[in-house]
């Protein structure tokens, strides 16, 4: 039977030293007041170019990130390479608003799909359509307003640089993640995303659009989304998620007066989430699909789905994935019994992916029950190696 308790296999390939770091972060981050304080305070010491870097990097960057550059991702690639875990490079430098910035970003993503051709370790390669294109530019696009004749000339460069990634990707044979973002925007990026998948996915999925099952209408769409895929005869790519803005778009739904996109509860969040992982697998000849969740009871299901319906588990259509330095116990586990796993490893410099680490000390303080369940996992697996 499938477990996620066991931590010696969770825990393999930390050392005792990484053990007790990891215990110390998680506890620190187990309050909201310490991780507010201690995010202020990070912004204000960099901004008097306070000597803090070294320490960031050591700490909360080690747990969370790969690495500076791709070529320091190196160890990490192969040391979730032994336990069988793949890995996916996400460049997560964010925040840039002009033109330079978005040619590096799409040139970086281009190089982590180069950098998987020299490895079987990397699964997928991944983006934010934000990381190369104008926030502004995508929201009129979303809301179907008339360009000016610049935004037109400049979504055509956005445009280019997306196809130049997923381009490269088709080349290398290697799948890439279009990641969701908000709302607002999101409708831009499904149209996109849907192109790149009618040009690219003819003959494998190489192209994956993400779902963010905590809205109301994600289900639906990815039904809708399926339909078109299999009327244009192309493989349908899907990562399924439960969402990372839920306070900002409730939050804008709320000040502009308007029905909330996300559900209210967090049941109704997972029941349509577990309700496209039974559509996915249902149709699994023309879905390829990434279960990107740290739920225990959806990738419980989806093993049990791929029990009962007697798929392979080394399937390349179905994948498990979370993110470095959290919920290694379902990593890991997943891995041991046989199932396709990979962990988004982000990387970048530390003050450009500061934005990134504060959100994971956030979740890690909001999400219910998530830092109590890695601190319990961490000092039941310490307690073992006393013995």
């Amino acid at each position: 039977m499938l477990s996620f308790n066991n931590t010696e296999i969770a825990f393999s390939n930390k050392t005792n030293r990484d053990l007790n770091q990891s215990y110390w972060l998680f506890k620190i981050m187990s309050s909201n007041t310490v991780v507010s304080i201690g995010n202020k305070l990070i912004y204000v010491a960099l901004k008097l170019h306070l000597p803090i870097t070294g320490l960031i990097k050591a700490t909360i960057f080690k747990q969370f990130c790969g690495g500076e550059t791709i070529e320091e991702c190196d160890k990490k690639i192969t040391l979730l390479g032994r336990s069988g875990i793949g890995t996916i490079l996400d460049y997560s430098v964010e925040g840039k608003e002009n033109e330079c910035d978005f040619d590096a970003c799409a040139t970086e993503t281009i190089n982590t799909v180069k950098k998987s051709t020299t490895t079987n370790n990397i699964p997928f390669c991944v983006f934010k359509v934000t990381g190369v294109a104008r926030f502004g530019v995508l929201e009129k696009v979303a809301s179907n307003q008339l360009l000016t004749d610049e935004e037109k000339t400049e979504y055509e460069r956005i445009f280019k640089r997306i196809d130049s990634i997923c381009s490269s990707a088709f080349k290398a044979k290697v799948p890439v993640f279009i990641d969701a973002e908000e709302s607002w925007i999101q409708n831009a990026i499904d149209t996109i995303a849907d192109e790149m998948m009618e040009r690219y996915n003819k003959e494998i999925a190489i192209v994956y659009n993400t779902f963010q099952m905590y809205r109301k209408d994600r289900l639906a769409y990815l039904k809708t989304s399926f339909e078109k895929a299999r009327v244009k005869k192309y493989f349908l790519g899907a990562k399924l998620v439960r969402g990372a803005y839920m306070e900002k778009e409730r939050n804008r739904a709320l000040e502009k007066n308007y029905a909330s996109p996300i559900h209210e509860n967090k049941d109704a969040t997972d029941t349509d989430y577990n309700s496209a992982l039974l559509f996915c697998i249902d149709n699994i000849d023309t879905i390829a699909f990434c279960a990107a969740t740290h739920n225990e009871n959806s990738c419980s299901y989806l093993a049990q789905l791929i029990e009962e319906k007697g798929i392979q588990k080394s399937n390349k259509h179905i994948y498990f994935a979370q993110l470095l330095g959290m919920s290694d116990h379902i990593s890991y586990n997943l891995s041991n019994a046989g199932y396709n796993v990979a962990k988004y490893v982000p990387y970048g410099p530390v003050k450009e992916v500061l934005p990134y680490l504060i959100r994971r000390a956030q979740e890690n303080t909001f999400v219910k029950g998530q830092t109590g369940r890695e601190l319990s996992l961490i000092i039941k697996e310490k307690a073992r190696r006393r013995k």
